[in-house]
Formats: C-alpha cells, structure tokens, sequence
C-alpha cells in the first residue's frame, strides 16, 4: 500500500493551490450527535439508562443522521445503554466510540451498532505519551483493527485525535491507509480545543482535496471556539459535524448543536432546513432536564 512520506508542513502542501469559490445551496452536512458519549463527560453529569434511551429519541426526532451512542467497552450499564439504543430501530444511525484495540471493538459488535468509530491517537505527544507506542505502531494497528471490523461486516470510521497538533504528513499517511482499505469518513479532531477557524478551514480543506475522504470535525470549546471551528470546517467542505445538546461535554464541551443551527441558514445552508426550523425550541425542553441531571 502506497504511504506518503512525512516531513512536509501543510502550508507548504497547499502552497499555491486556491479552493473553489461559490457558494452553498442544498444542505451537504450531516450531524453527528454526540451527546451521550462526550457530552457525558462533563463534570458532575451521569445519565442513567431511561434518560439514555430517552435523549436518542429526541435525537432522532430532531433527524440527526448520526447517534454516538456511548463506550461499549466501559462495560455494565454503558454497554447494556448502547446496546439498548442499537434495538430501538431508530431512524438515526447508531455509532460506538473504540479505542484503537480489538477489544474495544468486540464489544461494539456485541451491541449491534451501524458504525463502529474508531479514535487514532494522532499527535506526536499523545503516541509517544499516551500510547507509549511509534508512529509505524499506530498504522500497524489501525490497519489491524480497520481490516477486523470491516470483515465481520461493520461500517467503520476513524477519528484523529488531537489531529491539530498532528504532523499534517503523517494525518495524510493515516488518510491514505483508510482510503486504501475502503473506510470512506474520517474525523478530524480539535481535542483541546485550541484551533482557531483559519486554522481549521486550512486543515480540512488539504485533508478532504488531498484524500478524496468525507472528512467530520470534532470540536471543543476550551477558547470558546467550538461553533466558529465547526462552521469553518463546513465551509472548507467538511461532511459530518460533531455536536452535543446545548454544548455540554468535557472541560469546556463541544460544538452546540443548537447554535449551529441557528447559525447555518446565516451561512448559505438554506435548504434542508425547513423540519428543522423550530429545533431549537423544542430544544428547551431536553435542557431542563440535563440542568436537572
């Protein structure tokens, strides 16, 4: 399989190249909630299993194309809540959120989700702190994992973690290993929350003109940043968004999901709306309750 060298800055990859101007008509993005695995990391919030189950409901009345429905892999009620929201034959598609090891997987495959999302630790930092592992490492054991889930019949999906410190080279190597076995989507993953929307539009634009991939943006909040980095990913062509129910999440937490519609109609996406044009009250109403949570 053809790997790309690394070495190369983005800046000089893009050195030259313009993207395309005009502007946007149909809706060409598709939402994935996260709500139930990072928004569950904010400080002092625990769903219990009806709240669950409640939560993806209303996910899938509101027409998000995507539930991340939680880490099978934790185990006890977590799994048994995944696996739960897999059976309630729900519109939404249901993904589970895996470390990079087999493991993790199998237990996915045991809920009986639609997509299997698997997170690579991207950065130089979080390889050789986190992982205790090299570069070489992490694309062995991507393409172990890719290779296993896609044969038992699995949609999967990768996500870069802390791929705004990554080496934008060694992003594209991973890219080209996931093109190269059939993964279609990749996440691009602002972890702490310190890009700013320049930065991003840059970013995902080279990935997804280099790639030929679908890429989705995960952004956090940390800078206050999270809507405006999501927005400019969307109009560098990102695919996929990633939000939570009034931005709730770890540290600071993610890309609200009602700003984000609020905003997007401002933004040149018009179309595709028109079900969701009272979202945001109906919104109100989940609210109440996570404050209560």
């Amino acid at each position: 399989m053809m790997r790309l060298k690394c070495g190369k800055s983005l800046k000089n990859m893009v050195a030259g190249v313009e993207p395309a101007s005009g502007g946007r008509g149909a809706l060409d993005m598709k939402i994935i909630d996260t709500t139930l695995r990072d928004g569950e990391q904010q400080a002092g919030l625990a769903f219990g299993l009806e709240e669950k189950i409640r939560i993806a409901r209303y996910l899938d009345s509101l027409g998000i194309y995507q539930i991340e429905a939680g880490v099978p892999a934790m185990g006890g009620e977590e799994k048994e809540s995944v696996r739960s929201i897999a059976a309630l034959g729900l519109n939404s598609r249901i993904s589970a959120w895996n470390r990079l090891n087999l493991e993790d997987i199998k237990h996915s495959m045991d809920c009986g989700v639609a997509v299997i999302h698997i997170s690579v630790p991207s950065s130089d930092l979080h390889i050789a702190q986190k992982l205790k592992k090299t570069r070489a490492w992490v694309l062995a054991q991507l393409e172990r994992c890719v290779s296993f889930t896609l044969n038992q019949g699995f949609e999967v999906t990768v996500g870069f973690e802390d791929a705004t410190r990554a080496d934008f080279a060694f992003l594209l190597e991973l890219c080209s290993l996931c093109h190269g076995m059939g993964v279609t989507a990749v996440r691009y993953a602002d972890t702490l929350g310190i890009a700013i929307p320049g930065r991003i539009y840059q970013a995902v634009w080279a990935l997804k003109q280099i790639s030929g991939l679908d890429i989705g943006i995960h952004a956090h909040n940390d800078f206050g940043m999270a809507v405006a980095n999501s927005l400019a990913a969307l109009a560098a062509g990102a695919a996929y968004v990633d939000c939570t129910l009034h931005g709730i999440g770890e540290r600071a937490g993610n890309c609200d999901y009602y700003k984000l519609v609020r905003l997007l109609p401002a933004y040149g996406y018009r179309d595709g709306f028109s079900s969701w044009n009272n979202c945001y009250h109906r919104c109100a109403e989940i609210h109440i309750d996570l404050c209560r949570g």
